[in-house]
């Protein structure tokens, strides 16, 4: 069983930097590879980026490539996206996932789920 629980979301102005934070329990965490998901009011759960349980191999959808970065500290059990020149069409509740199995980018191939965190970017 893993719990994860997400921070650092909030409200910044275009241009800005946020720094999320994915806080697993469980002592096998560092097995499962992780995802970040987003979901703005109104339409589908995209995918953000991920990482496998190494930090080895990392995924980012087009849109933010170059603005953010995913990574771990297994020691830590925590996940972070460092988010970078924020745009405004990134606003959207930001959710952390864990699979045991093969990272995907599809959110059904995740086994647990964050809350989310909200992340607001005002023009």
């Amino acid at each position: 069983q893993v719990r994860l629980v997400e921070s650092g979301g909030g409200l910044v102005q275009a241009g800005g930097s946020l720094r999320l934070s994915c806080a697993a329990s469980g002592r096998t965490f560092s097995s499962y590879g992780v995802g970040w998901f987003r979901q703005a009011p109104g339409k589908e759960r995209e995918f953000v980026a991920a990482i496998s349980w190494s930090g080895g191999r990392i995924w980012y959808q087009d849109s933010v490539k170059g603005r953010f970065t995913i990574s771990r500290v297994n020691a830590k059990n925590t996940v972070y996206l460092q988010m970078n020149s924020l745009k405004p069409e990134d606003t959207a509740v930001y959710a952390c996932a864990a699979t045991s199995g093969t990272v995907s980018k599809t959110p059904y191939e995740y086994n647990y789920w964050g809350q989310g965190t909200q992340v607001t970017v005002s023009s």
